[in-house]
This record gives structure tokens, sequence and C-alpha cells, in this order.
């Protein structure tokens, strides 16, 4: 007899208000999860996926209604059960995850507290037997000394942490179903890899089902047994994750899975991208939802909705046009290729190198008189110590670890929002001064950045055209008239493809992505030489990410800017950089040539980040390594390599004691690291690479 499913949803519409009237934003979905499932479901922001998560769990929001279907939970209807009912259900049979950990912890409470109430509530112990409970729970996640950080507060516990503690209370009652809502989209690949790993682990111990919402295909690939695709609440597709990775029919998954980012090695290829947005709950199309961003749609795509038709057992694809694909007689890739190419102007750079800094460093904190007689390092947190990097002209240079290694705060002492304590900086071959305010007008023109988050670029009460007029009239080299200056704005909308008329927009009134490609036109209003990027695509889905990075290679070809990007999305990086840096802990610990860098030989805590990227191809399990614990406090640095805790590859008391040596492995690439180079290629290859170049583009490792 066939499994009955944890949670099944049946022919499900939701509606949500707004103003006066209701719209539609779930539309006729079934969706089922069975014991022992992980069931991925994918889609763009706004395409409902986190709308029907909750709603599996019947926790919408007041202004959103269900108006026809069916929940199940294990057979049993909900949405017959009123709010006293659920309540029981809630924490016990569901638990959800949320992205950000912060939002279900309560800062006022320890965290063996919160776990500890969850237990009493559900299981009714004692609180003693709760709190000894909750300690195996911050043990089973992997937290070192559970005791300890039972007793501790949210805010003393880094993200990975965080998002431990939140999964130890999810799990802590034993559900039957756990919603798991973009939760690894703000963690380091390494953490992401653990919190991944645990997941697998704990779902299959609890005899659970999981549902796994996320934009990233990489994690969903690796983590989910089924898919479904969502966009502009409907379903597109659906299907066991490994036949629908290796055939997708539908023209809105292949869309997604070409916008994954692939290293371009040394080419200026392009990401093909999905034309245009979303449609908005009030702008849905009377046929096929994704007819208008459709580059195969035909008229019988905006007159009628296609059926979601079943091909095979299990496998649901709903286009009018599904089977021209799975014939090979209409292929999407072969209408892009004269798209893919960007073109370089023929010109040769007038200097090596835009930008050099020489060991910079940044302390925090103010140690005493005797501290500093004393050379006393414990009183303040060393974020960057003696980093000298160079960017090419042209180029970009990429800038990878862990969040605590000190990569924005490099960033931000090359722009001058931080004073690096010493070190020089040279920008375009002429040394500047590490004060912002000692920086002529021509340095800051010259020397532009790109937040994570757009709004720290562009202010809610200016319009668009007026935060680029700004920023033309305070740092343009030629004074322009009042004319000169609307042609400039038109050509920098034109440039970041936005149009025209987005000028006398506001902020508000735009896209994540629409808000990203803004802030981007800002920083080359003044045509600057060097861009700094602080991870300018890591909050962005894989379509409008495609779009920010081919955006990105297009002005650094036209411009003839150069860029130091960083970013903890090695997929990103390797896309864009032809150049790579690998900083822990404040100091660099690898660089060289893309390639080089991914590739062995390479330094164990490279080899560590790249085992770690999800790979986008369900076929393709390579060997993974995972590193214990926590990056270490940059008040209290290791002594000899800084790695040394967390190494996979220590060969003993040498690296505990002795800092490593800079090691030559040809042609610009230098390891810092105890082993030879001739032993790290022996021991990362063949069999013992866990992802080479070559299977960053979804082959296999040779």
């Amino acid at each position: 007899m066939q499994a009955i499913p944890v949670i099944e949803a049946r022919h499900l519409c939701i509606d949500y208000q707004l103003g006066r009237r209701w719209v539609n934003a779930i539309r006729d979905v079934s969706l089922s999860i069975n014991p022992l499932e992980i069931h991925g479901l994918v889609g763009e922001s706004g395409s409902g996926k986190s709308t029907l998560a909750l709603a599996l769990m019947r926790y919408l929001t007041k202004n959103a209604r269900i108006t026809s279907g069916e929940i199940l939970l294990d057979g049993e209807p909900l949405l017959a059960k009123n709010e006293r009912e659920m309540r029981g259900i809630w924490g016990r049979q569901l638990s959800l995850v949320p992205q950000d950990p912060l939002a279900a912890l309560n800062p006022s409470y320890t965290i063996g507290n919160q776990i500890a109430e969850i237990s009493q509530l559900h299981e009714g112990i004692t609180a003693r037997q709760a709190w000894q409970q909750a300690v195996t729970m911050l043990e089973r996640v992997r937290i070192a000394d559970p005791e300890a950080v039972a007793r501790k507060y949210p805010h003393q516990l880094s993200g990975g942490m965080q998002q431990r503690v939140t999964i130890a209370m999810a799990l802590s009652t034993k559900p039957r179903l756990l919603v798991l809502d973009e939760p690894t989209t703000a963690l380091d690949v390494t953490t992401e890899a653990t919190i991944l790993d645990l997941f697998r682990d704990l779902i299959h111990e609890n005899q659970a089902a999981a549902l796994y919402v996320s934009h990233n295909l990489g994690v969903i690939a690796q983590m989910c047994d089924h898919v479904t695709v969502l966009y502009g609440g409907e379903v597109m597709a659906s299907g066991k994750t490994a036949e629908l990775y290796a055939q997708p029919l539908h023209p809105y998954t292949i869309g997604l899975l070409a916008s994954i980012p692939r290293p371009s090695k040394g080419t200026e290829t392009r990401l093909p991208t999905i034309e245009g947005v979303a449609p908005s709950l009030t702008d849905r199309p009377q046929g096929c939802v994704f007819a208008p961003r459709c580059p195969v749609a035909q008229q019988i795509c905006f007159d009628e909705k296609p059926f979601l038709e079943s091909i095979e057992p299990g496998r649901l694809v709903k286009c009018h046009r599904w089977q021209e694909i799975a014939a090979g007689t209409l292929s999407l890739a072969a209408m892009r290729e004269d798209e893919l190419v960007v073109q370089v102007p023929d010109e040769t750079p007038t200097r090596d190198y835009v930008l050099s800094t020489q060991n910079i460093s940044k302390r925090y904190g103010t140690p005493t008189l005797w501290a500093r007689l004393t050379n006393d390092t414990s009183r303040f947190v060393q974020a960057v110590d003696e980093v000298s990097i160079r960017v090419r002209a042209h180029s970009t240079l990429g800038l990878v670890g862990e969040s605590g290694s000190g990569k924005t705060t490099l960033a931000r002492c090359i722009v001058g929002l931080e004073t690096a304590d010493d070190g020089q900086i040279s920008l375009l071959d002429v040394d500047i001064s590490r004060r912002l305010a000692e920086r002529p007008q021509t340095t800051r023109r010259d020397l532009q950045m790109i937040f994570q988050n757009p709004n720290d670029t562009l202010n809610p009460y200016q319009t668009i055209g007026q935060a680029l007029e700004r920023t033309i009239r305070l740092l343009n080299s030629e004074p322009l008239t009042g004319e000169g200056i609307q042609r400039r704005i038109i050509q920098l909308l034109e440039a970041v493809r936005l149009p025209a008329d987005y000028a006398g927009r506001y902020p508000g009134e735009l896209s994540g992505g629409e808000k990203q490609r803004a802030a981007i036109a800002r920083a080359f209003a003044a045509n600057p030489a060097l861009v700094v990027a602080d991870e300018p695509t890591s909050a962005l889905d894989v379509s409008v990410q495609a779009v920010v990075l081919n955006l990105l290679k297009d002005l650094r070809a036209k411009e003839g800017a150069s860029y130091l990007f960083i970013s903890h999305d090695l997929r990103a990086v390797s896309y864009l950089a032809d150049w790579l840096a690998v900083m822990y802990l404040g100091e660099i610990v690898e660089e060289g040539d893309t390639a080089d860098v991914y590739s062995a030989p390479s330094h164990p805590y490279t080899e560590a980040l790249v085992s770690a990227i999800p790979e986008p191809d369900p076929t393709i399990k390579g060997k993974q390594i995972r590193l214990d614990g926590e990056i270490p406090s940059a008040a209290n640095i290791p002594s000899g390599c800084r790695f040394h805790t967390r190494c996979p590859r220590k060969i003993g008391a040498i690296c505990e004691q002795e800092e490593p040596p800079w090691r030559d492995a040809g042609g610009g690439h230098r390891i810092r690291c105890h082993i030879p180079i001739d032993e790290l290629i022996r021991l990362q290859t063949p069999t013992n690479q866990p992802l080479g170049m070559s299977n960053l583009q979804g082959e296999p490792a040779s």
C-alpha cells in the first residue's frame, strides 16, 4: 500500500486583500510530500513560494484567505480546525525554520529557556527535563559546549549558530513536517554546507518530511528528492529532482537553470537571462502566466491558459509547447547564442594596475598605553592584518572568504569609509591618503562602491534621476549643463537596462533587482577607474543575479572600469573574476588566476570552500570537506597558521607554532601554507580533488 503523504494540498487557491479588493496569489496548486521526503519549492521572488509554504501550516497573515481547496496533514483535514486546535499542532507536528533566525528567537531569553519552553508546552514535561532536552538538542545540531550555549542570549551567537538553534527549536518536538524558508541564504558556503548536512540527517532521524523553499538551485539539487517550480502563483513544472534537472521541459525552468553563474574560462561570455519581471498580483496575464517573458511564446500562449499535464508518473508540466521541447525540435539555447558574448573594445590598458595596497591593517578598540608598550594584542580586534592586493586594469579581482574574514573591512578601508591604521594605498599609480577627508575629488570620482543593500546607496526621498544628477554634478570631470545632465542620466539608465522614465521613480517603486541596477548606475555616473562591489548579488534571485552579473561584465568592457568583487558566492565570483584572493581571519592565504585557485594545488581553506559549493546537478556528488567549528574571533587570533584550528590537512606542531610561508605554485599563483606544493598536488588530485573548474560547469572532475 502507498504511504499516506505527511502533507497534501489539493487544488489550493489563496487570495490577498489589497485595499478593498481581493486578488489571487496562489491558483489551483496541488502538492504532496511523503514521509522521509524533502520537497523543493523554487521560483523567483513574488512567485508565491512563502505564501504556499505558510498556507500548508495554516499560518497565513490576516489579509490572506484560502478560497478553495484542501490541506491534509497525515490524511486529516486542516482547514476545518479552529485556532485553538491549530495551536496544538503548530510547533509539535508542523515547525518552521525561517530565513532570519532572529525572527524566531527572543532577545530577552536564553537559548536554553527558549527551546525548553517549546518542550514544556507540547510534551508536558518538567522544567528540568525540558532544560536537559534543550541541551541534548543543541548537541544534536553539533554545537560545541551546548551547556554554555544554552545559557547565552541570541546576540551572543554567530549567524550560523543562531540558525542551528532555530533548527534545534524546530526539531525539539519531532514534528511531522518541517518547513524551511530560505534557511541558508545569508550564510557562508561552509556554514551552509554544514547546516544542509544537519537538515538531511535530522529529518531522516526523526522520520519527518520537509518542504525546502529556496531560489538556490544548487541547494535544491543536492537536498531535495522532488521539486516543484512556481511562477505567478501557479505550478509550472514538478517532478523528481534528477529528472527535472536532466530534462527541463518548461521554458521557465530552462531559464532558471541557464542563469546559474559558471566560470567563463577567461572569455567574455554572458549568462542567458530571463527578460522582464515577474507579474504583480494585480497584473496576471489571461493566458499562460509566463507568456510575456517566454522567448518561444506563440499567440495561443497569450490567449489560453495551458493545462498542468501529467507526462509520466510524478512528472507535471504546464506549457503549450512542452512536447516540442521534449522532442528536441524547439531549442531555447540556440535562440540566444548571438547575445552571449560581450563586445570588448580593441584597446590596450595604459597601465598594469589601477589599485595596489601594501600592508593594510585595521584594528578596532583602543588598547591602553601598557598594552601598546608590551605589545598586548588581546585588547583589540585585528580585522585586517598587513594585506597587500593588486587589481589589474580592465579586470576583476574576486575577494572570497567566510564572514569575519575581514573582506568588507578591507573594502571600506580602500574606499575610505574606514581609516586604515597602517599601510599604503595606490590608485592609478598615485599614493592616496588613508583618510577620506584628505582625498581630492579626483580620487573620490575614480573610486566608487556598490553595497550589498541598494537602500544604503539610494535616498528614499529622492527619485532615481535626482540621485544620479547629484553624483554627476559633484563628481563629473567636466561641468555639464542641465540638458547635458539629463542626457547623461538617460545614458546611465540605458546602460543598466532601465527605461528612461525610471528617472522619475522613487526607490520604493522599484524591485530589489531594479534598485541594485540603479545603484550600479550611480556608481558609474562619474566614470570611475575602480568599483568596489561588496556582495552586490547575494540577496537576488538567480535570474536577477544573472542580469546584474552580465551588466557588470558589460560595463567593465564598455567603460573600461575594474572591479574589486567581494562575495561568499563562489559561483558568482568565478564567473566575473579573472583573479582571486582568498582571505581568512584578516590575511590573504591564497591568490592567483581563477582557474588555478579552483584546481589543485590550493590552500586547504580554499579546498574546503570549493568543496562546499552546492552543485546544481543532482547526479554530481563530489567529496565534501566540512570545517569544524566557527571562524575564530579576530580578538583572539590563533598562533602559527591561523587556519590550523579547523584545518583538515594539519601536519603537526609546526602549523600551531610557526606562521606559514608563501609558496609559489607558478604563474603568479601563491599559497600561504606549510605543506609543500608537490604534496598539496598529491593530496588534492586526481581523486582527492573535491570540485575543480570542470565540474563547476556541470562536468565530472577529471
